[in-house]
Formats: C-alpha cells, sequence, structure tokens
C-alpha cells in the first residue's frame, strides 16, 4: 500500500538512460536496496514507456495543466471581463465554487489512476524505489542509479547547498538568506534625502514599475521562464539531456541558493581526457530563452572544455523566477560548486555568457576576481537602451524607472569591477541588442560594451582622438574595412606590446592605468585600435546563430 502511495505521489518519470558499461554497479555495494537490480541493456535505449492507464492519465493531467496556465496569465482580464457582466456576485460565485470543487475531485480521481497505472509497470516502480532509497542516504552508488533517470526535477534531492563551503559558514561576509550583494543604481539626486511628501508623490510610480516588472516586464525580458513555452520545447529538451548525459556522460545536480531556489546543472567532466583544454572549467551562462540542454554548452564541449551549464531560475528545473538578486544567487552557488564540489581552482574556470547572460558572468567575475578569463558573445552594456527600443516613447519615463529598480542589468559597470582578461564577440548581424535596424552595426550596444571597458581600463589612451579611431573601426563591417583602418594608421604590434608591458612591470597589472598619458596623438591612436582589436572579435551571423568552436578562443592577455 505504502509503495501504491509513492506511485500515486511520485514525480513523473521521462526517460530512462542508455546505461555505460563503465557506470554499472559491482555486485554488494553497500547503501543500495537488495530489491534494486540493473535492468538489461535493451531497455535503457527508448524512452520511458507508460502503460495505457498512467499513459492517458497524465495527458489528461497535462492537459489540465495548460488550462490552468492559460487561465492564470488571462486572470486580470476574465476577472474585469466578469465584473463587467456581474458574474462576481455571491449568487453566481457559490455555485462556481462548486463546479470547481467537483473538477479538482476529479482531477486527484484521474491522479490516483495514473498512481495506479504507474504501479503496474516494473520499470515506475524500481525508479521510485530508487528515488525513495536516494532520499533516505545519499550514497554514491544510490545517486548513480539515479542519475539514469530523466523525471521531474522538483523530487531531485539536493547535492549541494550554499552554506556547504566551510568558508561560508566562518565568513559574515557572504551572502544573507536575502541574497548575495550587487551594484544599486545611484540616486539622481546625491545629497538631497526624500521628504514623506516627496515619497507619497513617487509611490504611485513606484507601484506601478513593480507591477509592470513582475508581470509583463520579467517574462518580455525573460521569455524561457514562461510555462507554456517550456511546456512546447520539453521534447527538444528532453532530447538536449539525453545527449549530454548518453553521450558527453553528463552529471547532472541540483544547487540549493542562498534564496531558497534550487538551480538545475550540468557538469561534463574532461579532466580525464588527453586534451589539455579539459583541465579548464567553462561556467555557460545561457540568453532570456536558452537552456542548457540546447544552448552554448555545446560550443565549449567541442572545443574539448570542461563544461558547467546551469538553469535560469525557473527555467525548466530551475525553481523561481528570473530576476537580477535571483540571477545573482544562482550563478553564486554554481560557482561556488564548481570550486568546493567539483574541484576547480578559480584560475580554471572561464565564465563564457551568450546575450542575456552577460550579466551573471560579469557579476560572476566582479565577484569571483581570480576567475580565469570573461567570454561574452553577443552581449550588451545596459539594459534600458534596449527596453526603450521596443517600447513606446510615451513611455520612457516609465520604462526607465522600471529597468533601473527592477530589471538593472548593467553588466558594463560589473564588467568594469574586474581585472582578468575579456572578449567580446560582436555579431555584425544581430537583431536583438541592435537600438535600430540589424545593418547598422554602429547600433549593436556590443560597442558601447567594449567602449566602456577600454575606457575605464586605458583612460589616458581612450581620450578624444583614442575614442575616435575605435570608432571608426567599430563602423568597419567586414574584415577587409577593419584590416584597412588598420592599416591607415600604421599599427605597429610589437611596439605596442613593449609599451603595455614595461608599464605593467613598473605599475603593476591594476587597472585603470595610466598609460598614454605622455603619448603622442599618433601614439594613443595606434594603441587604441591594438586593444579594440585583442578585446573585441566579430562573427558574421544573426543573434541566436551558434557560435563554432573554432570562433571560441581564450581572450587575450600580457
Amino acid at each position: 500500500m505504502a509503495k501504491l502511495l509513492s506511485c500515486v505521489l511520485g514525480p513523473r518519470l521521462y526517460k530512462i538512460y542508455r546505461e555505460r558499461d563503465s557506470e554499472r554497479a559491482p555486485s554488494g555495494v553497500p547503501g543500495t536496496p537488495t530489491s534494486v537490480t540493473t535492468p538489461p541493456s535493451s531497455s535503457w535505449d527508448t524512452y520511458y514507456q507508460p502503460r495505457a492507464l498512467e499513459k492517458h492519465a497524465d495527458s489528461i493531467l497535462a492537459l489540465a495543466s495548460v488550462f490552468w496556465s492559460i487561465s492564470y496569465y488571462s486572470s486580470p482580464f476574465a476577472f474585469f471581463y466578469l465584473y463587467r457582466k456581474g458574474y462576481l456576485s455571491l449568487s453566481k460565485v457559490v455555485p462556481f465554487s462548486h463546479y470547481a470543487g467537483t473538477l479538482l475531485l476529479l482531477l486527484a480521481g484521474v491522479a490516483c489512476l495514473r498512481g495506479i497505472g504507474r504501479w503496474t509497470n516494473p520499470q515506475y516502480r524500481q525508479f521510485i524505489t530508487i528515488l525513495e532509497a536516494t532520499h533516505r542516504n545519499q550514497s554514491a552508488e544510490n545517486k548513480r542509479q539515479l542519475a539514469n533517470y530523466n523525471f521531474d526535477f522538483r523530487s531531485w534531492p539536493v547535492d549541494f547547498h550554499w552554506e556547504e563551503p566551510s568558508s561560508r559558514k566562518e565568513s559574515r561576509g557572504g551572502p544573507s538568506c536575502r541574497g548575495v550583494a550587487l551594484l544599486r543604481p545611484e540616486p539622481l539626486h546625491r545629497g538631497t534625502a526624500d521628504t514623506l511628501l516627496d515619497r507619497v508623490k513617487k509611490l504611485p510610480c513606484q507601484i506601478t514599475s513593480y507591477l509592470v516588472a513582475h508581470t509583463l516586464g520579467r517574462r518580455m525580458l525573460y521569455p524561457g521562464s514562461v510555462y507554456l513555452l517550456q511546456k512546447a520545447l520539453m521534447p527538444v529538451l528532453l532530447q538536449g539531456q539525453a545527449r549530454l548525459v548518453e553521450e558527453c556522460n553528463g552529471r547532472r545536480a541540483k544547487l540549493l541558493a542562498c534564496d531558497g531556489n534550487e538551480i538545475d546543472t550540468m557538469f561534463v567532466d574532461r579532466r580525464g581526457t588527453a586534451e589539455p583544454q579539459g583541465q579548464k572549467l567553462v561556467i555557460c551562462c545561457e540568453g532570456n530563452a536558452g537552456f542548457y540542454e540546447v544552448g552554448c554548452v555545446s560550443t565549449p564541449l567541442e572545443a574539448g572544455y570542461s563544461v558547467l551549464g546551469w538553469n535560469h531560475p525557473g527555467f525548466a528545473g530551475s525553481t523561481g523566477v528570473p530576476f537580477p538578486q535571483n540571477e545573482a544567487n544562482a550563478v553564486d552557488v554554481v560557482v561556488q560548486f564548481a570550486i568546493h564540489r567539483l574541484g576547480f581552482q578559480p584560475q580554471d574556470i572561464i565564465l563564457y555568457a551568450w546575450s542575456i547572460g552577460g550579466f551573471t558572468a560579469t557579476w560572476a567575475a566582479m565577484s569571483y576576481p581570480d576567475i580565469s578569463a570573461v567570454i561574452l558573445d553577443a552581449s550588451f552594456d545596459d539594459l534600458v537602451p534596449l527596453a526603450l527600443k521596443v517600447m513606446p516613447d510615451s513611455w520612457r519615463g516609465l520604462v526607465t524607472r522600471t529597468v533601473r529598480q527592477h530589471l538593472n542589468l548593467n553588466n558594463a559597470e560589473q564588467l568594469c569591477r574586474y581585472q582578468g582578461p575579456v572578449l567580446l564577440i560582436r555579431r555584425t548581424k544581430d537583431e536583438i541588442i541592435t537600438t535600430t535596424v540589424p545593418e547598422d552595426i554602429m547600433s549593436n550596444r556590443g560597442n558601447d560594451l567594449l567602449l566602456k571597458l577600454l575606457q575605464h581600463r586605458y583612460p589616458r589612451v581612450m581620450a578624444e582622438e583614442g575614442l575616435q579611431v575605435v570608432r571608426q573601426w567599430l563602423e568597419a563591417s567586414s574584415q577587409l574595412e577593419e584590416a584597412s583602418i588598420y592599416s591607415r594608421w600604421e599599427v605597429e604590434e610589437d611596439w605596442c606590446l613593449s609599451v603595455l608591458r614595461s608599464y605593467q612591470a613598473e605599475h603593476g597589472p591594476e587597472f585603470p592605468w595610466s598609460v598614454g598619458e605622455d603619448m603622442s596623438v599618433d601614439g594613443r591612436r595606434q594603441l587604441a585600435l591594438f586593444l579594440a582589436q585583442k578585446h573585441l572579435h566579430n562573427f558574421e551571423a544573426t543573434h541566436c546563430t551558434p557560435l563554432p568552436a573554432q570562433n571560441f578562443q581564450m581572450p587575450w592577455h600580457l
């Protein structure tokens, strides 16, 4: 009877992975339930096949879930319509509650029938036995057997806790339960305190900004968090996850962040291979509709690196909602997991981000300054210009205020706090992070990210003359035009390198540098072009084109 109840309340099982010979458990491993046996290899080659009763009951419950999601998103309009028609009176609401209660009872009955269907299936009974054993005892053998199943991630046991590192427990400067530290926007009028009357006047605007950010704004910014989109992408995500597990020996893990969100991760370890780059770990930060199952992790994987992918809060197996604070909390526990559980030193970790993932990558780089390098592909400097592009001009004040208070993705500000090597990859046909049209390459916000980084690190070089020549170089729409501008100013790379190395030897590596202070105008122009070319590479493609492995290069450094 207890097993039947476990089948009724248990998670949905999607797939049983092919077993790898190297992972088969030896007999008599302590901590493994004796009733659990390894299925024959032929049964590990397909998706889990539910019995007819479970299959039809699952379809009904899935349809009910979709209808509930649609009702949730349309509820404000529905309430307004019902109110206008007079259907919200007590005499109308009471019968409706009876109908709703009856429907819930019917769905509960369907869930019980699904449980009976699972109970009659030996594969599901075997799975639920392993899952219960793992929750009781998270031994290595139990976890190994559980990793052979792909199921609803909410039932996966937590593998790593944000407080697990001993340094976190002893230090008071670490993250609190409210979250890690973020850079906050400075007030518009510094040195002036708001009076009570000023706060009351601002209250309606603040309430409006909050409502916009938590309803329309967050879903526009992170469409991958919308349940209906995830439901439509589920078959693709399952296939991508199967590829990572079966072909790349990926290991899935659940991390608990300091805000209580559970973060879904996938780790592919290449340290045991002959490729030297396998000793380096690339932490991948996906875009606003990207998932590690089908996202940018494929690029460093093809290049031979060890890879750690993770999903934004609210994406696929990760819980929560993807606001900046939750995003920073998530990447913080991911980096801690890489260091304290996977055993990588910060000097062996590379942060690779695509599009909006630049926010979490730059936050991690700012917060963990010993990280080896940062690679930002198709990323931007600040969210406000891109948000203004897609919204009406009359909403300019509301959009700016909403972004600054609730959705402040200040990538450039965070990147300037990082001292290590940086490489920016600009898509020359990018249609997402341009503020006009894709053909207008100067409206690509990746340009502004580069300029702000260089102006912070080399303020004397990026004075008026240096800034002007770098803008000319950024206007080039082809490699031929870039080379033409580069040769026009007769850039001597050996001279530029000698100047930078001598400055570093004398003054140290800490930015900002005052190099170029006593330099001629031509010298500053040469140095500015040299630095721009080293920090930004062009890729002739649109925003969503996967980056080829040959374009995944380590950033330049002295």
